[in-house]
């Protein structure tokens, strides 16, 4: 009995190790404006610079995405706030960021909406300078990222999206309005 028990469990699981959940996988290169802003200011900060990212894209369903990620963000203080006028506030990153999302997406052609969430980590050297608070760190801190956005064309290859990075360590947050092309790998 118990020969022909494992001799049974055997057998489904190896049909089962043949199953896959991801039915399709691609690649997706984004490139934007990047800017950082603190999370407490008496002035309206915003540093701005690069941002650059590459995703392993892995779709499970026709809305659903699974998106190993790494990227970077470079922002840099001009010494000015939004409206012109000169602040000492600032809020920089030099980041490499690395981590995991998932994408929610309306599976429709030519304008699929979407969102994302996940957890992440940046490494590298921050500086967040306001009147609330006085932070410089550098090394390895955790990340939330969130986007919203939109893929076009027929295929939904080109991503038009807002992409934010929390990190409630250094009191900012880092993100960018980027634009990506999916490229699709084959099995």
């Amino acid at each position: 009995m118990k020969k022909t028990l494992l001799l049974l469990v055997i057998v489904l699981t190896s049909n089962l190790a043949k199953a896959q959940f991801i039915k399709e996988k691609s690649i997706n290169a984004q490139i934007g404006y990047g800017l950082s802003v603190p999370y407490n200011s008496i002035t309206d900060v915003a540093d701005d610079g690069f941002f650059a990212q590459g995703e392993l894209v892995l779709k499970v369903k026709s809305w659903v995405e699974l998106r190993p990620y790494a990227g970077f963000i470079l922002t840099k203080s001009n010494g000015e706030d939004l409206n012109g006028n000169p602040t000492d506030e600032i809020a920089e990153s030099k980041a490499f960021l690395l981590g995991g999302k998932a994408r929610l997406r309306a599976p429709i052609p030519w304008v699929a909406p979407y969102i994302e969430i996940g957890i992440g980590t940046s490494i590298g050297k921050f500086e967040t300078f306001t009147a609330f608070d006085n932070i410089e760190r550098s090394g390895l801190i955790y990340h939330i990222p969130f986007s919203l956005g939109l893929e076009l064309g027929q295929n939904n290859n080109v991503d038009l999206g807002l992409t934010y990075y929390f990190q409630p360590t250094v009191q900012q947050f880092a993100g960018a309005f980027a634009v990506g092309i999916t490229f699709p790998l084959k099995n």
